[in-house]
C-alpha cells in the first residue's frame, strides 16, 4: 500500500511540474527573447544562440534625453504615495463602517458598494474637468488625491476583516480608557495586518500597471511613468528593437514581483492565523 501510494504521489508531482512548465513557458520565452536580436525573435527557439546582454543597457538608455531610471523613479514615488494613502484612508473608513454607529450607515455603505459597479469611463470627463479647474493637469495630484477616498474595494475588504474581530476587545479597551481612535490604532490596525498587506499589494501592483490615468493627466515626458515610457519606446523607433523592448519590459515587472514576494510571507502567516479569530 505504501509503495502504491508513493507511486501515485510521484505521478501527481510529475503532472504538477508539467503543468507549471506550461504555465511558466511564456515567461521563459520572454526572458530568452530579451537576449535575442530582432530577426531571431521570430525563430521557434526558447533561448538565443548568441546572448545579447547589451539589450538591457541599450534598451535602458534608448529614449532621447532620458533613461528609464527617471521613469522608474516617477512610478516608484507615485505608487509609494498612493499605496500609503490607500492603506491609511481605507482602514479609517472601514473602521468607521465596521465599528461606529452614525445616521444612514447602511445607505452609505450600499452607495459605496454601488460605486464598484460604476465604470471608470463614466466619471472620466467630470473628473478631468474638476482637476483642470484646480490646475492639476500635468501633475501627479489627479493620480494621488483620489486614493485619499480609500477605494471601495479596499474599504469593503477591510470592513469584512474587521467584522471578524470580536467586539469584546473594543469593550475591554474602552474600560481601560481608550478612545475610538486609540482602539483603531492599537487594536484594529495590528489585527487587520493581513488585510492591510493585501491592500498594499493590490494598490501597488494596480498603480504600477496603470496606463490610462497617467496618459490622460501627464503631458511632459519628464513626468511619465514606466507604462507610458514603454509606449513611447515603441513610438520613437522607426524599427522597434524588440529585444531591447522586451528587456526593459522584463525589468519593469520586477518591482511588483519583489513587493509581492516580500509581503507574501506576512500575508500567508496572517491568513493562517486569521482562522483562529471569532
Amino acid at each position: 500500500m505504501t509503495g502504491a501510494h508513493n507511486k501515485q504521489n510521484w505521478w501527481v508531482h510529475v503532472l504538477m511540474m508539467a503543468f507549471c512548465f506550461v504555465m511558466f513557458y511564456p515567461v521563459l520565452w520572454w526572458i530568452g527573447a530579451s537576449f535575442k536580436s530582432t530577426p531571431e525573435i521570430s525563430l521557434p527557439t526558447l533561448f538565443p544562440k548568441v546572448w545579447l546582454w547589451q539589450n538591457y543597457t541599450e534598451g535602458w538608455m534608448a529614449l532621447p534625453k532620458y533613461t528609464f531610471t527617471r521613469f522608474f523613479m516617477n512610478s516608484l514615488k507615485l505608487n509609494v504615495a498612493t499605496t500609503i494613502i490607500h492603506v491609511i484612508s481605507a482602514s479609517l473608513v472601514a473602521f468607521g463602517f465596521a465599528r461606529l454607529t452614525f445616521p444612514l450607515k447602511g445607505l452609505w455603505f450600499s452607495i459605496l458598494l454601488m460605486t464598484l459597479m460604476l465604470p471608470g469611463q463614466v466619471t472620466l470627463i467630470p473628473q478631468y474637468t474638476m482637476f483642470h479647474s484646480f490646475d492639476w493637469i500635468n501633475t501627479y495630484l489627479p493620480l494621488i488625491v483620489p486614493s485619499a477616498m480609500g477605494g471601495a474595494f479596499f474599504i469593503f475588504l477591510i470592513v469584512q476583516f474587521i467584522r471578524g474581530i470580536p467586539r469584546e476587545l473594543d469593550e475591554s479597551a474602552k474600560i481601560d480608557g481608550c478612545t475610538w481612535f486609540g482602539i483603531y490604532l492599537r487594536i484594529i490596525m495590528p489585527l487587520t495586518l493581513p488585510a492591510l498587506i493585501t491592500v498594499t499589494i493590490f494598490s501597488f501592483i494596480w498603480g504600477w500597471d496603470e496606463y490610462f490615468g497617467p496618459l490622460i493627466y501627464l503631458n511632459t515626458v519628464d513626468k511619465y511613468t514606466v507604462p507610458l515610457a514603454l509606449r513611447m519606446f515603441i513610438d520613437s523607433q522607426s524599427a522597434v528593437p524588440w529585444g531591447q523592448l522586451l528587456a526593459v519590459s522584463l525589468l519593469s515587472v520586477l518591482p511588483p514581483v519583489i513587493i509581492f514576494f516580500l509581503a507574501q510571507k506576512h500575508f500567508v502567516e496572517g491568513i493562517a492565523t486569521s482562522g483562529l479569530k471569532g
